[in-house]
């Protein structure tokens, strides 16, 4: 008889790695637990890996590999139950604790992302904003948050038990405020800024390049008004 896995700390022989885990599969543990958020919003209390699947345009075969990957959820001739499931994957991903976050960068792109009312839903708290103008250091942004001297970045991040930090900066100085932010303490990082961050091994980073992704779409429609000619 298999005996279920209690959690992400017990990793079965020859499954993914940790990397493949981060990447892959708990991208799509972010997107099922969006979709379970839908389903009890709606008053729906159980569903199969297939409806679910169907309803919101997945692979039922991942869904079972990857929630069996963490435990054994489902119920033989019910499903899973939508709200026991959602708490499970929240506990998977962390977030049934509340993430303190800082923002590094007071400009426009920073200052939209601290008050950005989506984080705080899903247990993000943005704690901080940082910058190096001194003009701005001691104002706030629209929602509240606090804007602290670069400098200061240890201190408080310390203080606000800050665990993620967020690079909203200009490319040349992204290396730089990324060094700040790994001598703080931090160890997972959402990098803004266009170009390649180098971190140390046991800081987890991750870009987001929005010009990337818009080239990706022109490519997209650049190949359409090719057949359309």
């Amino acid at each position: 008889m298999k005996t279920p896995n209690k959690g992400p700390s017990k990793i079965p022989p020859g499954k993914q790695s940790a990397d493949q885990v981060s990447e892959l599969t708990t991208n799509r543990l972010s997107v099922y637990l969006r979709c379970l958020n839908a389903l009890e919003d709606a008053g729906i209390r159980t569903i199969s890996s297939q409806s679910l699947a169907e309803q919101f345009h997945l692979n039922a075969a991942q869904i079972r590999k990857d929630l069996a990957y963490f435990g054994e959820f489902g119920v033989r001739g019910v499903g899973y139950y939508v709200r026991d499931l959602k708490r499970h994957l929240r506990q998977i991903l962390g977030l049934d604790r509340k993430l303190r976050v800082a923002i590094m960068g007071a400009g426009n792109l920073g200052l939209a992302l601290a008050d950005y009312p989506g984080f705080r839903q899903e247990g993000f708290e943005i704690s901080a904003l940082f910058d190096n103008l001194r003009e701005k250091v001691g104002q706030q942004s629209r929602g509240g948050v606090e804007i602290y001297d670069i400098h200061d970045l240890k201190k408080v991040a310390r203080r606000e038990g800050i665990r993620i930090a967020v690079i909203a900066v200009p490319a040349p100085s992204a290396q730089h405020v990324l060094g700040l932010v790994v001598a703080a303490g931090i160890k997972a990082v959402l990098n803004f800024s266009p170009g390649t961050l180098q971190a140390p091994p046991d800081v987890k980073l991750k870009s987001v390049d929005l010009t990337v992704s818009l080239e990706s779409l022109s490519f997209f429609l650049a190949q359409g008004d090719g057949e359309e000619g």
